[in-house]
């Protein structure tokens, strides 16, 4: 897997780098059965109020079912293809199983086509395999990671990640998550062994704005450009400002290293905060 130079032949394509997929199956078509139509929100919530701004546009997409949970239970599954998925920056792996069924799961790094993957309490350790953190050896990296009982992989899902499993004691491992933040996880919970494949996604340059909107971002106007009536940083003669603020949202929220979150009921499964960028 490696990274695609462009030639300048024009200035959006000066700095511009993609992807080679070379991991990905050729010819490979995507499982229908397997897909749902994706509506656009367009950052929109079900009261049509915009909750996440700059957000519109962009290509047409299916939503590829993804299995997160993994419970087909010792039943083993040949990997058929490697594709790709518009909605994440990972890639994904078809399964058929030996039972007829199929499913995709997050492609991990050196799992290739012909080999088989397993979901069981008594899996081996290697990559693909999904199986309870209370069975995965000190050390190992990790991905698709429950934080509930039953409810699937909710972190360490996207393309280049992993986390890894540091200590275990009483109910509970000790897991180091991408982030660098350090979080208890109930000994129950499955995880899948290995490192999310797509390593050099995030060193892909996306060269110019016109890429943004493909991708349903749509531009930031800038706060000091803006009115008083539209923003605490607007106004000014000329590009005077208002001296040297500190970094506000519209409505007047510190927006730069502002604690935000307020949930006490799981602080006591964080040990150790996450590094400071």
């Amino acid at each position: 897997m490696g990274i695609k130079v462009y030639k300048p032949l024009t200035p959006g394509r000066r700095k511009m780098t993609g992807n080679d997929f070379a991991p990905l199956t050729k010819d490979s078509k995507v499982e229908k059965k397997l897909t749902s139509p994706k509506k656009r929100s367009s950052g929109r919530n079900n009261l049509g109020r915009i909750t996440v701004r700059r957000r519109g546009g962009g290509h047409k997409r299916r939503l590829r079912l993804v299995d997160f949970k993994r419970r087909k239970l010792d039943i083993e599954a040949k990997v058929k293809a490697i594709q790709y998925d518009p909605n994440r920056s990972a890639h994904i792996a078809l399964l058929h199983y030996i039972d007829g069924v199929k499913a995709y799961i997050l492609w991990p790094v050196s799992l290739e086509v012909g080999d088989t993957v397993l979901a069981s309490e008594q899996a081996d350790i290697k990559p693909g395999n999904h199986l309870p953190l209370k069975n995965i050896p000190l050390g190992t990296a990790i991905h698709n990671l429950e934080i509930q009982i039953g409810r699937g992989g909710q972190l360490i899902r996207s393309g280049g990640s992993s986390g890894q499993l540091i200590a275990k004691e009483g109910k509970y491992a000790q897991v180091r998550l991408p982030s660098g933040e350090v979080r208890k996880v109930h000994k129950s919970c499955w995880a899948t062994v290995g490192q999310v494949g797509n390593i050099d996604h995030e060193n892909i340059k996306i060269g110019k704005a016109g890429r943004n909107r493909w991708l349903g971002h749509r531009p930031s106007v800038r706060g000091v450009v803006m009115n008083p009536v539209d923003h605490p940083h607007g106004g000014g003669e000329g590009r005077a400002g208002q001296g040297n603020p500190h970094p506000v949202s519209p409505w007047g929220w510190p927006t730069k290293g502002y604690k935000t979150r307020k949930n006490r009921r799981t602080d006591k499964y964080i040990v150790r905060r996450r590094k400071k960028k």
